[in-house]
């Protein structure tokens, strides 16, 4: 289980490390930073397929990700320091686990080409055994393009010389020379994200599509009518049906099989047809998907929900309430919500809740000091 996130120079996260639990919900007010969280698990996820620099390519590259204020914050309002930068500009990004942790670091090249000049470099990465990194649980080091891994005796010195743009995750992963690290990419490559699926009148759900064997849902729901036929034959109907007849007493879901196309319908009490996917109304369309997400047959190691509550009529607030704090029994989850039912539901299952604020276009986190955070300390360049 994550212990903590760690985030510093992304946005408006000049300094950020976060506690996590089993279920961690994290709010605040608009434009207090938490999007800026969600995405930057996301970029940590993208590292372990060398897809991190492509990921803040499309935001901008790094200069418009990076923390835009004094380098050591404000206090009272003013800089704790002149506005010229003493230490190496970078993005970092790491977190803390009971098993293996990790970090990174981006930043500007010392020589950028001209075609790639916002392209940042990754300066070092660290992965260790524990959540502290000192020198007895450093399992695996980079530092420019030079990369070592602990063996049994001392350190093996990889002659990868590694490209600045790739990450160990996806060049030095070896089951006998670093099963480490192997098992750290597997595991980032299993974090599941769902963000804003869409429920419009065009929406991929509303679709009938090709059906095969899907234990896991799609980022955009393109095969939800798959996703609770599997859940369905994997051994839990149970759970599904509770969870529909939850929110929608009475209910049932239905999908029609033709010539291997799947079509999703929802048949409710009094009703004389079931209503198609095309005429759920977006609340009752995204609820069905959460439901797809959540009783996953294949539970993810982490499961991020940015906002699940979106469109969701306050009657649903609380199954759904119901459906996150049971799936929290098999994944270790994060769900950023502005929604207070929903964060208030989550509170009373034993859910972490976290606020955020923004004082001086700095995040912080409500009630956390200095001293306050969770031990933590980044590899040095």
């Amino acid at each position: 289980m994550l212990t903590a996130v760690a985030v510093e120079g992304y946005r408006s996260l000049r300094s950020l490390v976060l506690p996590l639990d089993q279920l961690t919900v994290v709010t605040g007010a608009n434009g207090s930073g938490k999007s800026s969280l969600y995405r930057s698990l996301r970029l940590l996820a993208a590292a372990s397929r060398d897809g991190a620099i492509a990921a803040l390519a499309a935001e901008g590259g790094l200069p418009s990700t990076m923390w835009a204020g004094p380098e050591n914050g404000t206090r009272n309002g003013f800089p704790t320091q002149g506005t010229r930068r003493t230490n190496p500009v970078g993005l970092k990004l790491g977190f803390a686990s009971d098993d293996l942790s990790y970090a990174i670091d981006f930043g500007i090249p010392l020589t950028a080409t001209q075609s790639f000049a916002l392209d940042p470099e990754i300066k070092t990465e660290a992965l260790w055994s524990g959540p502290i990194l000192r020198p007895g649980t450093l399992l695996t080091e980079r530092r420019g393009p030079s990369v070592r891994v602990r063996t049994d005796t001392d350190w093996r010195h990889h002659e990868l010389r590694m490209a600045p743009w790739s990450s160990i995750l996806s060049e030095v992963g070896d089951a006998v020379a670093a099963p480490e690290v192997l098992a750290l990419r597997d595991t980032l490559r299993s974090w599941r994200f769902y963000d804003h699926v869409r429920t419009d009148s065009d929406a991929p759900a509303r679709q009938s599509h090709i059906g095969t064997r899907t234990p896991v849902l799609d980022s955009t729901g393109a095969d939800l009518a798959a996703a609770l036929v599997t859940i369905r034959e994997l051994g839990v109907a149970s759970e599904l049906d509770a969870a529909i007849d939850n929110a929608f007493p009475g209910s049932r879901i239905e999908v029609d099989v033709t010539d291997g196309r799947f079509s999703l319908a929802l048949r409710q009490p009094g009703m004389l047809r079931a209503l198609s996917a095309a005429e759920l109304s977006d609340g009752t369309l995204r609820y069905l998907l959460w439901v797809a997400a959540l009783l996953s047959p294949r539970p993810a190691p982490l499961l991020v929900l940015n906002e699940p509550e979106t469109s969701l009529h306050p009657a649903l607030l609380e199954p759904l309430g119901e459906l996150v704090a049971a799936a929290s029994t098999r994944s270790q989850l994060l769900v950023v919500s502005h929604s207070a039912p929903l964060i208030a539901a989550l509170s009373k299952t034993g859910g972490l809740v976290h606020e955020l604020e923004k004082s001086v276009g700095e995040t912080r986190l409500v009630g956390q000091g200095l001293l306050d955070g969770p031990p933590w300390s980044w590899p040095k360049r």
